[in-house]
């Protein structure tokens, strides 16, 4: 097994999984404008991509050159885990990380996402059969179903599957976003590491805004990396070495970049609404940004988006 974790250079800068976000065409546009590390693809139902394939899925586990990168499977059905993860074998991903905190409750109900916290036998199973795909496997967690305290069973025991690398989304299920992240815990949350699974990387996520503050992270909690999800949302700019001021047009040529990318792989898979939420990301900060987004979010398709920013002669 070549596992791609153990020889990159730490510490380590991801891009998280983001539902309808971290398609193949907005990582490309990341890449463009500061790489990460470490690319993961959106949330991919295993049992959907069974029973229905490619269109279950929609896209999510489209890639092109993207490196390394991870795909990032849900479900709770171990043998559809097993026949998505070998198929991204031989689609040529590095890595296969399995989600436990999505507390979406279409996923919890069919017992994937944060459901798993409260069944460690099924989460053993699910990550014994990802790893039957050949390929090094991780996990992203949260700290726990309901209440935070249950972060120190939950995480020996995934510490203890033999994983390659243990991201946490420092919050519970409960919690959702609603809360601040509990950074407080991952001094002691490391310790559990160095006595469980020395070898497992611990990657922090949650609130984390770049790769300025994610140092900081790094430094004062002495975790292997920091996994970026909002943060590049709000700025795409978020995995700079050296972060700075990006301009109008800095911002404007990303978005012409994003609407190329979209044109390009003629996308029938992505409905054209699913582009609007990103207008936000490009148009701001200026004056005039406000009413121009609000005229974006009216179209109905690329070409009347290109109309509008010639007009305004952007």
């Amino acid at each position: 097994m070549n596992n791609f974790w153990q020889q990159l250079n730490k510490p380590l800068f991801i891009l998280a999984p983001m539902e309808a976000v971290t398609d193949v065409v907005f990582r490309h546009v990341v890449a463009s404008a500061a790489p990460p590390d470490v690319y993961f693809t959106e949330f991919t139902n295993a049992t959907g991509w069974v029973n229905a394939g490619e269109r279950a899925v929609a896209g999510r586990l489209d890639k092109t050159d993207e490196t390394p990168i991870v795909a990032h499977l849900w479900g709770s059905d171990p043998d559809d885990i097993e026949k998505l993860a070998v198929h991204c074998a031989e689609m040529g991903y590095d890595a296969i990380d399995i989600n436990t905190g999505c507390p979406d409750k279409s996923a919890i109900k069919s017992g994937g996402g944060a459901a798993l916290i409260k069944n460690q036998p099924l989460m053993a199973e699910i990550i014994a059969a990802a790893k039957k795909s050949g390929l090094p496997v991780s996990v992203k967690a949260r700290l726990g179903y309901s209440r935070v305290d249950e972060y120190k069973d939950w995480l020996k025991f995934l510490l203890s599957q033999d994983i390659v690398a243990l991201t946490i989304h420092l919050r519970t299920k409960s919690e959702m976003s609603k809360v601040p992240a509990h950074y407080e815990l991952l001094h002691d949350i490391v310790a559990i590491r160095d006595k469980v699974a020395p070898q497992t990387l611990i990657i922090a996520n949650g609130d984390i805004e770049n790769r300025e503050h994610g140092l900081q992270i790094i430094k004062q909690y002495k975790v292997d990396g920091v996994m970026i999800g909002r943060g590049v949302f709000h700025n795409p700019f978020a995995f700079e070495k050296n972060l700075g001021i990006h301009t109008k047009e800095q911002l404007l040529e990303l978005l012409h970049l994003h609407l190329n990318l979209y044109e390009e792989r003629g996308d029938k898979k992505r409905k054209y609404e699913t582009l609007k939420r990103f207008y936000k990301v490009y148009i701001r900060d200026f004056d005039g940004a406000s009413e121009l987004r609000h005229q974006l979010m009216q179209t109905k398709d690329v070409s009347e988006v290109r109309e509008i920013l010639a007009q305004h002669h952007l």
